[in-house]
């Protein structure tokens, strides 16, 4: 569709000092600063809230439509507080629909935006079934607008080693090709975790050895298979309870906490120059679960065994957020073990029904944990866990709540996609 330009707030390009810069805010009920962009851009009305500078070539935006697929199985479990399983394989009652003033809105690469700053990447997780709607897949292919993926789910032991050292491996294959063709990298997710297990492995009651063995083995397949191809590793998964405890798992219960070790370190082996990362939830507000790691970290390399990074998935709550003083400081804690962070599945949800209120609030909550990656030099990336409401998994774990994501269920952005392009920018909400 034409990017309609509104006489209001268009503005002439000029070489005025104080020229808002690309892709940042330039005007809206309330803004009070320049509304002039730099040289090349022009000052676009996406609603009555929020004018963008973009580019003043830019002429056409995907437009939506839906279809339907089943929801998708997360890796998470709750945002402060236990839960049972997160799988789900229903297809999910999708009453967390939401719209934005703007039939048709051009879309800020946030991928683009990120790197231009100092970050790695801006990313997105996908499944195998969103690949085939063909209108989901338009913003998906952006590769200005998501620079990383990671498989939601066809990396997991289920889907990849399903009868014992029988891997399959064509669902994760066709990802990562269509990853690499529209230019992401790729996060592999996840090597050793409790759940999605098959039942050959969690029933067949496999002593130390063997158990040992069989870990080693999955875990030296995957990393050799997709060697090369893989950025990073997320080794573990969740291992650790609220209170910083080890989490009860058939790795932990027969092995120990060495099974951490072995996975590492089979890891490593099978692929010297891939990252290897520990990746868990509710890491955003500090307490044991953050020293649990902290310690783990320190614990791992002084046994020499290589670990590059910890991932903090950052299941939210609108209006429960942590401070942004308290995520850059769990965020510097983990840095000062010498590995990196990264926000991996990044969603915000809020009680249904939808509400302008709930809306605002949740732009600002995105709006601070960005900024909050933003500060910390070694926070290398951002990525959302898919990012339309349509494919959220939350609505079927979590009964009445959703609308997580920055994209409505139409596939429009939400006022939560703006809070995440202000806080690349380094922009307070």
């Amino acid at each position: 569709m034409k990017v309609t330009l509104f006489a209001a707030v268009s503005v002439a390009i000029s070489g005025a000092n104080a020229a808002v810069g690309m892709w940042q805010q330039c005007g809206g009920i309330n803004y009070t600063g320049d509304t002039t962009c730099v040289s090349g851009a022009m000052c676009y009305k996406y609603n009555d809230w929020y004018f963008q500078c973009i580019p003043a070539t830019t002429t056409t935006s995907p437009s939506s439509t839906r279809s339907s697929s089943s929801s998708r199985q997360s890796s998470s479990t709750s945002t402060r507080s236990s839960s049972t399983s997160s799988r789900s394989t229903s297809t999910s009652t999708r009453t967390s629909s939401t719209t934005t003033t703007s039939p048709s809105a051009t879309i800020s690469p946030l991928h683009d935006i990120a790197v231009s700053k100092g970050k790695q990447y801006f990313g997105v997780a996908v499944d195998s079934n969103e690949l085939a709607n063909a209108t989901y897949k338009v913003l998906l292919d952006d590769r200005h607008l998501w620079g990383q993926m990671t498989p939601g789910n066809k990396m997991k032991w289920d889907a990849t080693e399903p009868s014992r050292n029988t891997f399959t491996y064509s669902d994760a294959d066709a990802l990562v090709v269509w990853a690499q063709g529209s230019g992401k990298e790729i996060r592999g997710h996840t090597l050793v975790w409790h759940n999605q297990l098959p039942s050959w492995l969690t029933n067949g009651g496999f002593n130390n050895a063997t158990l040992v063995s069989i870990l080693q083995n999955h875990v030296t397949n995957l990393v050799t298979h997709f060697s090369g191809k893989v950025k990073t590793w997320d080794v573990v998964n969740e291992i650790f309870e609220e209170d910083g405890s080890w989490r009860s798992s058939v790795f932990y219960n027969t092995i120990g906490e060495y099974f951490v070790d072995i996975a590492f370190r089979a890891a490593a082996a099978a692929d010297p120059n891939v990252g290897l990362a520990a990746n868990d939830y509710n890491l955003d507000y500090g307490g044991s679960k953050v020293t649990a790691y902290v310690n783990l970290v320190n614990r791992l390399k002084s046994r020499g065994v290589k670990i590059t990074q910890i991932g903090s998935q950052s299941h939210l709550i609108v209006g429960s957020m942590p401070s942004y003083s308290t995520l850059v400081s769990n965020y510097n804690a983990f840095v000062a073990t010498g590995v990196d962070v990264a926000i991996t599945e990044l969603d915000i949800r809020m009680t249904l029904p939808v509400t302008d209120a709930l809306l605002a609030q949740q732009r600002k909550d995105y709006n601070t944990i960005i900024r909050a990656c933003m500060a910390v030099p070694r926070c290398i990336g951002m990525t959302v866990w898919a990012y339309s409401d349509y494919y959220s998994w939350i609505p079927s774990v979590f009964s009445g709540e959703g609308a997580a994501l920055p994209f409505d269920d139409q596939l429009k952005p939400k006022p939560a996609f703006y809070g995440i392009v202000d806080g690349l920018n380094g922009i307070t909400n």
